[in-house]
C-alpha cells in the first residue's frame, strides 16, 4: 500500500473540519429543484427567478468591449478608486484609499482571505451565535479556533458586551460581526456598536495587541421600515469590512465583492501585504475581469426592497394568524420562525411533505426555529400558506 493510501489523502488542516451542514443545504436545494415548479422554495437566498436582466446586461457589455484580459491581483485600479470614494462619502470612512480595497469573490471568500492573512495557529476568533455555518469552518481551515458566544432571543439578539468581554483571552485575534444579521434580520445600532467597540479597545490595551473586528456588511442595502445602517468601521479603528454584491442584486451565482481595510487600523501596511499574499497563495483568488468591469454599472442598483418588505409583512401576518411565533426582521431577506415542535428538522420535513421547503434552524445554531427566505415570488408565498397551516395539524 502506498504512503498516500496509508496516511490518507486529506491534509491535516482539514482534520476536524466538517461541511456536513453545507452539504445538507445543497442537497435540500437540489431536491427541491428536482421536484419542479410545484415546489415552494424558502430554504435559501437563491431567488425563484433568473438573474435580473440589468446584471446580465452589464456583464455582457463588459465582455463585448473586450474587457476580458488579466486584471491586477487586487482588482482593477479604477474600480478600487470608485469603491474607496463610495466608502469615504457613503460609509463614513475618511482617509480610505484605493490601496485599502481588494476585490474578492464575494464576502465569504473575503473572509477566507482575511483569516489566511490574520490568523496564526491557535489564534481565537469570537463568533456570536446564531451564525452562518461556514464562518467557523473557515476559521478552523486557517488554523484558528472559533469561540462561540450566544446572543439570546430574549435580548432581541443584542450583543452583550460583558459576555463578549468574558470570552476574550490573550489568544483572541478577531471578532466576527454580521450586521444586518443573517439569520435574525437584526440591525445593530450605533449605541450597540459603540458598547462593543469600548470592550474591544479595553481588551486590546489589556493584552497588548489590537483585536480586529471583521464586519460582514453584505445586507447593508436591504433595510426595512426606513431604518439606517452604521458600519462598525466608523466606531472602531481596527476593522476590516467585507461586502458582496450577490445580496443587493439578488444574483448569488455572480460572485463578486470586496474587502476593505479601515484607514485607522494598526499596522495598515503589514495587513495590506498579508491580504495581498493570502489572495495569491490561495489560488489567485480574484473575481473575473468581466464581473469587475460590470460592478461600475451595478454599484448603485438594488433589488426591490419594497417588494421584500411587503412579502415579509404578508408572511408574518399570515403565519402569526396560524399560531406561529415569528421574528419580524429589520433587514436582510430572511425571517426566523419558531418551530411548533422542538425538533426543527422534523417540522421542516413535515412542511416539505406539503411542498414547502424551509431551512432548519440548527444549520444556523438556532435549533427549534426555521428560516424562511423572502426571495420567493409573491405567488409562491400565496401557494405556500395552506401548507404552513396544514403542517400545524
Amino acid at each position: 500500500m502506498s504512503a498516500l493510501a496509508t496516511e490518507g489523502l486529506a491534509a491535516h488542516r482539514l482534520d476536524g473540519i466538517s461541511f456536513g451542514k453545507i452539504v445538507q443545504i445543497r442537497e435540500e436545494l437540489l431536491r427541491a429543484q428536482g421536484k419542479g415548479a410545484r415546489v415552494i422554495r424558502f430554504e435559501s437566498g437563491d431567488p425563484s427567478f433568473s438573474v435580473p436582466s440589468h446584471v446580465l446586461d452589464a456583464i455582457v457589455r463588459a465582455g463585448a468591449a473586450g474587457k476580458t484580459h488579466y486584471v491586477p491581483n487586487d482588482g482593477i485600479p479604477e474600480l478600487r478608486a470608485a469603491l474607496s470614494e463610495k466608502l469615504r462619502t457613503k460609509n463614513g470612512l475618511p482617509g480610505i484609499t484605493p490601496h485599502d480595497v481588494f476585490l474578492t469573490n464575494g464576502a465569504m471568500h473575503a473572509l477566507y482571505v482575511t483569516f489566511g492573512a490574520l490568523l496564526g495557529e491557535g489564534d481565537e476568533v469570537i463568533i456570536p451565535d446564531p451564525m452562518w455555518t461556514e464562518v467557523a469552518e473557515n476559521i478552523r481551515l486557517a488554523g484558528g479556533v472559533p469561540v462561540r458566544v450566544p446572543v439570546e432571543a430574549r435580548n432581541g439578539y443584542e450583543y452583550d458586551p460583558d459576555v463578549i468581554c468574558g470570552a476574550i483571552t490573550p489568544r483572541t485575534r478577531a471578532i466576527f460581526v454580521n450586521s444586518p444579521h443573517n439569520p435574525t434580520g437584526r440591525i445593530y445600532d450605533r449605541g450597540s456598536l459603540e458598547r462593543l467597540a469600548d470592550v474591544l479597545r479595553q481588551s486590546s490595551e489589556r493584552y497588548g495587541r489590537p483585536i480586529v473586528l471583521l464586519s460582514d456588511e453584505s445586507y447593508n442595502k436591504i433595510l426595512f421600515d426606513g431604518r439606517t445602517f452604521v458600519s462598525p468601521a466608523v466606531l472602531y479603528p481596527h476593522t476590516l469590512l467585507l461586502y458582496t454584491y450577490g445580496k443587493q442584486l439578488l444574483a448569488p451565482g455572480e460572485r463578486i465583492g470586496y474587502l476593505a481595510i479601515s484607514p485607522s487600523i494598526e499596522g495598515r501596511a503589514e495587513v495590506t501585504a498579508a491580504i495581498q499574499l493570502s489572495q495569491i497563495v490561495g489560488g489567485w483568488q480574484i473575481p473575473s475581469a468581466t464581473l469587475q468591469r460590470a460592478v461600475v454599472d451595478l454599484e448603485g442598483l438594488s433589488i426591490d426592497i419594497g417588494a421584500l418588505e411587503r412579502r415579509r409583512n404578508r408572511l408574518a401576518t399570515a403565519l402569526t394568524g396560524f399560531g406561529y411565533k415569528v421574528t419580524v426582521p429589520e433587514a436582510t431577506f430572511y425571517m426566523m420562525v419558531r418551530s411548533p415542535i422542538p425538533d426543527d428538522d422534523a417540522f421542516c420535513a413535515a412542511l416539505a411533505r406539503h411542498d414547502v421547503f424551509v431551512g432548519p434552524g440548527w444549520l444556523f445554531e438556532m435549533p427549534g426555529y426555521f428560516r424562511i427566505s423572502l426571495t420567493a415570488s409573491d405567488s409562491m408565498v400565496e401557494r405556500a400558506l395552506p401548507g404552513f397551516a396544514a403542517a400545524l395539524r
